[in-house]
């Protein structure tokens, strides 16, 4: 995976790790905050699979197809979530942002608008991306919601998409940030964050 390599992201508000198993006790703790594993609606590791995730996560980036990164608090050096690059298509230049959770307790913070932040300037300023992806269960309304602040695009809905782990069928809302549109995106973010 020489174009999209794992790196170190930061800002006062967060800081992406390259995701590594010394991260697990952090995410297990996290994860516990708010029981996020039992939302239906979307895929969170327990507990006591995030042994398991974390190995699954990495073996997906040794094949090239995903980036996983711990997100960490800077006041902490604590994990407080997890977020990857996904649908990697190096030929293409695009990259999905998703595999994305937070602990309770961030959520609704500037943690997600950095991670977001981060994520896209490294996407368009560093990989020079066509265009940036996120997708979200069609029932999952503050997903979108956040996708929607972030400047992205409704592009449609894949319908009978995916099966969930309760066997039910998820309709996955795409959404997306083309590259001519970054540079009033990067400037909403920033601003969100009162760095302008």
């Amino acid at each position: 995976m020489t174009w999209l390599a794992p790196i170190t992201l930061r800002r006062p508000e967060v800081m992406l790790e390259p995701l590594s198993q010394t991260h697990h006790d952090g995410l297990a703790e996290a994860v516990r905050d708010g029981e996020l594993w039992k939302l239906w609606y979307t895929v969170i590791p327990s507990p006591e699979r995030m042994r398991t995730e974390i190995e699954r996560r990495l073996a997906l980036q040794s094949q090239g197809v995903m980036l996983p990164f711990a997100v960490i608090d800077p006041a902490t050096c604590q994990a407080v979530g997890m977020t990857t690059y996904l649908n990697i298509d190096s030929q293409n230049r695009r990259v999905e942002i998703g595999a994305t959770w937070y602990r309770l307790s961030v959520q609704r913070t500037a943690v997600n608008t950095a991670c977001k932040l981060l994520l896209l300037a490294h996407a368009f300023d560093t990989l020079a991306c066509i265009a940036v992806e996120f997708r979200t269960h069609i029932a999952n309304a503050q997903s979108r919601r956040a996708i929607e602040r972030l400047g992205a695009k409704h592009d449609g809905i894949l319908r009978n998409h995916m099966f969930m782990p309760d066997g039910s069928l998820r309709d996955t809302c795409v959404y997306s940030i083309v590259a001519a549109e970054w540079p009033v995106v990067n400037d909403r973010l920033r601003n969100l964050l009162g760095d302008r």
